[in-house]
């Protein structure tokens, strides 16, 4: 599983599509975008990711499949369905 933060989603998306970018990603093909959370502020999303990053495997999986069961591409989803989900609280 691989987490990230971008400000440019097109572009990542793409990155990992097409391992454009050695690294994590392309040498494991991790290449499906299963879970997506939106913020307003970059400093919101870095803290969510920092957060995330320090779930064990277990709760990633629940929090993927609360949102996306069948696990599928969001990719080419419309971005408007993921409003901005707050910030610290």
């Amino acid at each position: 599983m691989y987490i990230g933060v971008t400000n440019e989603i097109a572009k990542r998306i793409h990155e990992h599509k097409t391992s454009l970018v050695a690294g994590f990603t392309s040498k494991y093909h991790v290449n499906l975008l299963v879970h997506i959370e939106t913020f307003n502020d970059i400093r919101d999303a870095i803290f969510r990711e920092k957060c995330l990053k320090k779930w064990n495997r277990a709760w990633k999986l629940k929090l993927i499949e609360k949102t996306n069961p069948d696990w599928t591409d969001l990719a080419g989803s419309p971005l408007e369905v993921y409003p901005p989900t707050g910030g610290r609280g």
